[in-house]
């Protein structure tokens, strides 16, 4: 090859570099922006300075945010199969995570609607739903796991063609030093799961394109994020659309908040936090 079409090529380090550069500004649907305030679909009158991430995460893949106490977090159904698997653990001790069962059993409902807690296994609020017009969630079915995708669409691993949810997690986990026996049950937002009066799980799918649900973290937080099919989505495909991400500055709740006087466990829940948050200083 000559020194010309070298150069012009990835097989030295100047065509490499060549090549890298060539695709700044490049963009496709479902990626990272960066730097996030350059995104779209931010709230109206949001200052710039308070924009801390923006991310399409596509079907059948995943993502990672460590976010501050304070920070709204709005998911965005786009096309109306989105299904979001959450994993959250406090960032400040990483040995706390979200626990489904008491997130269900302390609020008496399998639900999960706007005011909604997501609770730790510490009895504190990781995260409030602050808003929420989709309303079909599932907090029963957990992710879908590699064997159980291997016998439904011949392939569960993270970067086959039907990856499942606990693969991907596992993933995400290990970026943050945490182990595939760290990772909790988990919730799903946009395809909901009822229980039937014989104990049955239902799957009811999602309410449509543009269903909109925003966590604010009561907690600095490690969030993990698959998008894959919910276990108990019945059909025969893998069905799995793009769920947009935003990320901002906000305030995390007072003891005077209306999601904290809700209910006596509320009260108790948020006082809890933000005595644990006063003690270590965040």
């Amino acid at each position: 090859m000559s020194e010309a079409s070298l150069a012009g090529s990835t097989a030295s380090p100047s065509g490499a570099r060549a090549h890298a550069r060539a695709q700044g500004g490049t963009r496709v649907t479902t990626m990272p922006t960066v730097p996030a305030a350059t995104a779209d679909g931010w709230p109206a009158g949001l200052a710039e300075a308070d924009r801390f991430a923006a991310e399409t995460v596509a079907g059948g893949n995943y993502t990672t945010l460590a976010v501050q106490r304070g920070t709204v977090v709005e998911f965005t159904d786009l096309d109306g199969d989105a299904c979001a698997h959450l994993a959250i653990f406090n960032q400040a001790q990483l040995d706390e995570r979200l626990n489904v069962a008491d997130t269900v059993k302390i609020q008496w409902q399998a639900y999960l609607g706007e005011g909604a807690m997501l609770l730790s296994d510490r009895g504190r609020v990781l995260a409030t739903i602050v808003a929420d017009d989709s309303g079909a969630h599932d907090t029963f079915a957990g992710t879908s796991t590699r064997a159980v995708n291997e016998a439904r669409y011949g392939d569960g691993s993270a970067h086959g063609s039907s990856p499942a949810g606990r693969e991907l997690l596992i993933l995400g986990a290990a970026k943050h030093g945490l182990a595939p026996r760290d990772l909790p049950p988990t919730v799903a937002l946009f395809q909901g799961v009822r229980v039937a009066d014989d104990g049955a799980l239902v799957f009811t799918g999602s309410t449509g394109p543009g269903a909109v649900v925003r966590l604010r973290f009561e907690l600095p937080a490690v969030l993990l994020v698959a998008n894959v099919p919910s276990p108990v989505d019945p059909r025969p495909e893998y069905t799995s659309t793009p769920v947009r991400i935003r990320a901002w500055r906000g305030d995390a709740a007072t003891l005077e908040s209306p999601e904290a006087t809700a209910t006596p466990e509320a009260a108790r829940a948020f006082g809890n936090t933000i005595d644990y948050a006063r003690m270590r200083g965040l």
